[in-house]
């Protein structure tokens, strides 16, 4: 049986992971900060550990998956935000990274959490795993420095996946919660210009990409989890209201957004177009790869 370690496993993307991963008879060790809820939200199949100086020199992992981080979601960007963020991110994963190293019998991969935020301001230029990363702002610094981080395992002889994910589609969190309840009162309408291309991914291929990179041992490096057909942020709207039978016309401008959310505004209107090449050099099968099925395909 896969033994597997999962960091960040409570949170919208890692609990959904671990409930298939379940389905799927792989053996799993949740690293939680919050037992508590860990427990609430799976069943006693699942081994519970509080932290990362709880890993036994004797644990055998197979697969580590990190995905610890405080949301970038939610709250404004402050100096102390900011720093949780860094903090949540950057210095579990060196931890991690430290400990999984010296173990005796080390695993064969760590799949670490990243962000298309990585690139930066791309207008309407294509983007592929070999675009030139952009480090201008706070967001682009985060990720690059998370990827820097988890990389540093290749030294220990783990293959190391950085899984670049864009704006994951899934019932019952991620950004789109956000989104529901001013769309279904007809409050709801581009951001900005609208013309800012949006790449998104739904939550079940993200799934399907993360036991691709267990699974298959070729992959390593960074890949863009994204649908292979982005959408500009108006042609999302204009999806998403149609989904739910309502109109989209109450446009918030780019102003609005910046007093609103300071820097965070940022990922709301920053454009970029990005493409899964390297999943696609694998032929790697996508199962919404449009945005109508992957909406139709939600309980909303």
């Amino acid at each position: 049986m896969h033994k597997v370690l999962i960091t960040g496993g409570t949170g919208f993307l890692g609990s959904a992971l671990v409930k298939v991963l379940q389905n799927s008879n792989y053996d799993i060790t949740l690293l939680s900060h919050d037992i508590d809820k860990a427990r609430l939200l799976f069943n006693s199949d699942i081994k519970l550990i509080g932290g990362i100086n709880q890993i036994d020199d004797d644990a055998i992992y197979d697969s580590v998956i990190n995905l610890a981080g405080a949301p970038i979601f939610g709250r404004p960007w402050t100096g102390e935000r900011k720093s949780l963020l860094r903090d949540s991110r950057i210095i579990t994963t060196q931890a991690l990274v430290d400990r999984i190293s010296t173990l005796p019998h080390k695993p064969s991969v760590l799949i670490s959490g990243s962000a298309i935020g990585i690139y930066g301001e791309q207008g309407d230029n294509k983007i592929s795993e070999k675009t030139t990363v952009s480090l201008y702002d706070f967001s682009h610094h985060l990720c690059a420095d998370w990827e820097n981080t988890a990389l540093k395992a290749q030294a220990a002889g783990i293959r190391v996946c950085l899984i670049r994910t864009g704006l994951v589609i899934g019932a019952g969190g991620g950004f789109l919660k956000s989104m529901l309840l001013p769309f279904k009162l007809c409050l709801g309408g581009k951001l900005g210009s609208g013309k800012q291309w949006m790449s998104w991914i739904h939550i079940q291929d993200w799934i399907a990409i993360v036991i691709k990179m267990i699974t298959d041992e070729s992959l390593q490096g960074a890949y863009n989890a994204t649908a292979p057909q982005p959408v500009t942020n108006n042609e999302f709207t204009q999806a998403l209201a149609k989904r739910l039978n309502r109109i989209a016309v109450i446009p918030l401008p780019t102003w609005f957004l910046t007093v609103l959310l300071g820097e965070m505004a940022g990922l709301l209107l920053c454009s970029q177009r990005v493409l899964p090449i390297k999943l696609q050099e694998l032929n790697f099968v996508f199962k919404y790869p449009e945005l109508s099925s992957a909406l139709n395909a939600l309980d909303l």
